[in-house]
């Protein structure tokens, strides 16, 4: 199958497809995934042309790092795009036991939170080891912010602005041994808050910006202005909008169990998957790049890539505008980001 259409970061020559594998699943979230069922998720990801590819230390503690560096080891280094996460530096831990933060089968090793000048080189470093690859493409913060670490949030921020964190990765960047820098966060305010501090390429935003939720859009027209490009994690809502009962990696509030259920009923009347709407919607907002999605196996794979390339009716869009199930201003399909190929 051909590549998926690309989209550059803005203030690089890197281009994402607009579909790309975010590797949490394959860690074992919340269900175990074998290593043949992995590397199968993974081939079926490369074949269905799925280009970029997201992973962390954090998930799986250390697993989907090693699993995704694996495959890609096996893949000319030119033909795909990898981002990775540092905030969190991984120790050995005999201790560690099935269920740690949501993990199913999580490798021996407890994350420690470290956002510092000597943390963010060495997180780098370990990567690089984990993965068997001498390049990351894009380099996040992982986690920072009050949503992640409540009243020590100021703690962790010092860390990147005093204690060197955003140095260290601007260093990394002009060293070239990454081509571009940002955060990996489920808030967009602390987002917000590191554009007027560090010189960031882009930032990959979790379930902030949605089919279901668009209280974000002030930030994304901000990155959209500043050349800032951002990647859309979580688009469905942790599940939600893929017919599971889970919303923020918890339970369901009612009043966002009703918004669901309006949407899912448009769908139904125009006969477009709730999924697919799920997956196109942030790609009509100028500022986004790709829409990563969670694939834990070969056929989620196919049901997303299906879900990204089918047809939504412009009408369908308009329907959701007028009947104020999405933001008034937000960019709908058709009138919003071009794809570069």
């Amino acid at each position: 199958m051909d590549r998926l259409p690309g989209r550059s970061i803005l203030s690089t020559e890197l281009r994402l497809t607009t579909l790309g594998l975010g590797a949490a699943a394959l860690a074992g979230l919340y269900e175990a995934v074998d290593n043949a069922t992995a590397a199968a998720t993974l081939q079926a990801a490369w074949d269905a042309g799925v280009r970029y590819f997201d992973t962390a230390p954090f998930y799986g503690y250390t697993r989907s790092e090693r699993r995704v560096g694996e495959f890609l080891a096996c893949q000319p280094r030119d033909n795909f795009v990898l981002s990775t996460k540092v905030g969190r530096l991984m120790h050995a831990d005999p201790t560690v036991q099935a269920g740690s933060d949501g993990w199913a089968d999580p490798l021996p090793y407890r994350p420690a939170y470290d956002y510092s000048y000597s943390g963010v080189r060495r997180s780098f470093d370990d990567s690089l080891q984990r993965l068997g690859l001498t390049r990351i493409d894009i380099l996040l913060v992982h986690d920072i912010g009050r949503l992640t670490h409540g009243d020590r949030h100021e703690l962790h921020w010092r860390a990147l602005i005093d204690g060197g964190g955003f140095r260290a990765l601007e260093e990394l960047r002009n060293e070239g041994a990454v081509r571009a820098i940002g955060l990996g966060v489920n808030e967009w305010e602390v987002a917000q808050a590191a554009l007027a501090v560090a010189p960031l390429d882009c930032v990959l935003l979790a379930g902030r910006y949605t089919l279901l939720e668009q209280g974000s859009l002030a930030f994304m027209n901000q990155c959209s202005s500043a050349g800032v490009s951002v990647i859309i994690g979580g688009p469905f809502n942790s599940g939600l909008l893929a017919g599971q009962a889970k919303y923020d990696y918890g339970s369901v509030p009612p009043d966002v169990l009703r918004q669901a259920q309006a949407l899912e009923a448009v769908c139904a009347e125009f006969g477009v998957p709730l999924q697919a709407a799920a997956l196109q919607f942030p790609l009509a907002h100028p500022a986004v790049s790709s829409v990563l999605a969670g694939m834990g196996s070969p056929e989620q794979v196919a049901a997303n890539a299906a879900w990204a390339r089918s047809r939504v009716p412009r009408e369908f869009w308009l329907a959701l505008r007028e009947r104020g199930l999405v933001h008034a201003d937000a960019s709908l399909p058709d009138d919003g980001a071009k794809d570069d190929a």
